[in-house]
């Protein structure tokens, strides 16, 4: 059965030190909900108290209609994977796979027929017999994603538990936890502080930062409409540019100045309730800032500037360059062939402008919502291998690694 997660006002003291304040966040039922921010923002702390590994200092945890406040962890049914494998290494991957249920006091024929199902599902069947030491980094994660999924918990935990394999594998290993959850809709918490797996993998993504939670959203939504310059900055590679500006706004009519220009909102736009006129912050997605010779026909508004530095990536290339006493970053094509200290036009389409209030950080402009899955898709990331209805359905809707020894309870 699939279940729920609530946090209502629960908050986490270590001595004088705030780790979480104040936390409303609901997990619905089958999502797959990323946590998502910088180290020390509380992420992994959240993790753990939903765990039953730490006690909320106040406020309340619920798994479906069960508070678990007072809970032991072993009595939640949830599964945790760690960052560090947490396998045992004097025991071959059966052992490994049928600890949880044997310890539990499972049937021995019980205990083979989920071993051989988890292994054909995770590809590990001809790897058995063989201890971790003998696996590689991606067969030992996918021994450890085994462990949580032979127990059929409610409720999936997981923290950073790609942080250890290197590129490529980890590219690989977020389409097979994409598929996994698509196979069995289990409720899933994900802690990251890696905005890439957060905007490819999650259903909704919490962005957290200092203890509190910024904003939990869909990841297009999120992206194309952050809450404030924190989520805007943190969501996003290259992050988004922030030059200052200023709005002027009279007559339901509203403009702003940046960077030597000035320009109507784009269509579409709309200020917030008390968004007056004056200084703001103007944010620039770096994919927003183009190229002249490579713009379109909306991209309207003109900068001239010049290139400071070039990076080369490949399939595209970062430029950063002074405009009007302000450093911007800018995707340009791969062989632009653009170099530094070279003078440049930058082009810019008005309606993908964000602005936020000069002195909170809050957004104060509110764009068209239809024009995110086109604002994601310039990112360059998208859900590997994931059929266009699974999408559809999905949106209707580190710290220290913890020794083995500790994670019997949970696994």
């Amino acid at each position: 059965m699939l279940s729920e997660v609530r946090f209502e006002g629960v908050h986490k003291i270590f001595g004088t030190e705030t780790a979480v304040e104040d936390l409303n966040l609901t997990v619905n039922a089958g999502e797959f909900l990323v946590l998502v921010g910088p180290s020390g923002c509380g992420k992994t702390t959240t993790l753990r108290m939903l765990a039953g590994l730490e006690r909320p200092s106040y406020g309340r945890i619920l798994i479906g209609d069960k508070l678990v406040n007072n809970v032991s962890p072993r009595f939640r049914d949830v599964a945790m994977v760690f960052q560090s494998y947490a396998l045992y290494p004097h025991m071959n991957v059966y052992d490994n796979l049928a600890f949880g249920m044997r310890a539990r006091g499972a049937s021995n024929d019980l205990v083979a027929q989920r071993v051989r199902e988890t292994a054909e599902v995770l590809g590990l069947g001809h790897l058995l017999q063989r201890r971790p030491s003998q696996l590689s980094g991606g067969q030992r994660q996918r021994v450890a994603l085994g462990r949580a999924l032979i127990r059929q918990p409610q409720v999936f935990l997981m923290d950073e538990p790609l942080s250890n394999l290197d590129a490529g594998l980890r590219v690989q290993m977020r389409a097979e936890l994409s598929r996994l959850h698509q196979r069995f809709r289990v409720t899933t918490v994900y802690v990251t502080h890696d905005q890439v797996e957060a905007m490819t993998m999650g259903d909704r993504i919490a962005v957290l930062n200092a203890g509190r939670l910024q904003q939990v959203d869909a990841p297009e939504t999120l992206y194309d409409n952050p809450a404030n310059m924190f989520v805007a900055g943190f969501i996003g590679s290259p992050r988004m540019n922030f030059v200052p500006g200023r709005l002027a706004s009279s007559e339901g009519k509203a403009s702003v100045s940046f960077l030597g220009i000035t320009t109507p909102l784009g269509t579409g736009a709309r200020l917030t309730a008390g968004a007056a006129s004056g200084d703001v912050t103007v944010g620039i997605r770096p994919e927003d800032l183009m190229w002249r010779p490579a713009a379109g026909p909306d991209c309207t508004l003109t900068l001239h500037a010049e290139v400071d530095v070039v990076e080369p990536m490949g399939h595209e290339a970062y430029v950063t360059a002074l405009c009007a006493g302000e450093t911007v970053t800018s995707r340009f094509p791969p062989r632009s062939g653009v170099r530094t200290q070279e003078s440049v036009e930058l082009a810019l389409n008005p309606a993908r402008l964000h602005l936020f209030d000069a002195q909170s950080g809050i957004t104060i402009l509110q764009r068209p919502v239809a024009a995110a899955a086109e604002t994601l898709r310039s990112v360059g990331e998208a859900r590997t291998n994931e059929p266009a209805e699974g999408r559809s359905e999905r949106h209707r809707q580190p710290e220290a690694p913890l020794a083995p020894s500790r994670s019997e309870e949970i696994s």
